[in-house]
């Protein structure tokens, strides 16, 4: 088996040639143009490094091209595109997200945290690595890094320039970034406004229950009761035969007064 003469493929076709200095691929008769800026068309077959040793930005041709994959150190891939296939199963960790309209970006940013925890290098890709891919890794900063969708979107242009987000989806940016932001804002002050569980009133002023201190009340009507024990003069009859001895009260005319 013939010994391959350089690491990195072809940008074109991803076979093996010297391609820069005009030779044909001998797979695929792959020429480079004349006047095709060599050091532009190199580059773009890596993907975009986006984090510094950890997340990549790409499309399906670099996902495609397993040796520069390795050669970056990237071990993981999350596919955004269903219809996309997974070509190196035995070769990378892969993870393939499933929906029909809105993105699913919180499955996206669980598998990429799990990433950046495992110390993995993970490449996000679409077809293009223009729209798609580009919005879940913006997705990303904004939640880990916790940055504005403005400020994530300068960040990834700044690494990918030919990034170019679809209208619809950067609507859904939109609503994920108010979903973001405005429910961190208001978990801080929420709790002022739940309504107030009444205070419980305590025992001691509370008028309802029976307090020990209390005397019990007494049934009985005003006129049938008497400070002394015993009837009233008044209620005695006149013409009854008890008669009251009046011998030890002395008379109002007997007690004598100083100075009288």
């Amino acid at each position: 088996m013939r010994k391959r003469e350089r690491e990195n493929p072809c940008a074109i076709c991803g076979h093996y040639h010297k391609f820069e200095e005009g030779e044909v691929c001998g797979i695929c008769g792959h020429r480079m143009p004349a006047g095709t800026d060599k050091s532009a068309v190199h580059v773009s077959a890596f993907p975009s490094e986006i984090l510094p040793e950890f997340l990549y930005l790409g499309s399906f041709d670099n996902a495609a091209r397993s040796e520069l994959l390795k050669s970056q150190g990237i071990s993981c891939i999350l596919n955004t595109v269903p219809a996309c296939q997974n070509l190196y199963r035995n070769t990378f960790t892969y993870h393939c997200l499933q929906y029909d309209q809105k993105l699913p970006f919180e499955d996206a940013i669980q598998f990429l945290e799990q990433c950046e925890k495992e110390r993995a290098r993970v490449l996000v890709h679409c077809m293009t690595g223009k729209s798609r891919s580009p919005a879940i890794v913006m997705a990303f900063l904004m939640k880990s890094k916790g940055w504005k969708l403005s400020q994530s979107y300068q960040w990834v242009k700044e690494r990918r320039p030919s990034v170019e987000l679809h209208p619809a989806v950067h609507q859904q940016l939109q609503e994920f970034e108010q979903k973001l932001f405005d429910s961190t804002q208001d978990s801080g002050v929420g709790l002022s406004f739940l309504p107030l569980a009444p205070a419980a009133a305590p025992v001691f002023t509370n008028t309802s229950s029976a307090s020990v201190f209390a005397c019990p009340s007494l049934d009985v009507p005003p006129q049938e009761f008497t400070f002394r024990a015993g009837p009233t003069p008044e209620a005695t009859p006149h013409n009854s035969g008890v008669t009251t001895s009046t011998a030890n009260i002395p008379a109002v005319n007997d007690i004598s007064m100083d100075g009288s």
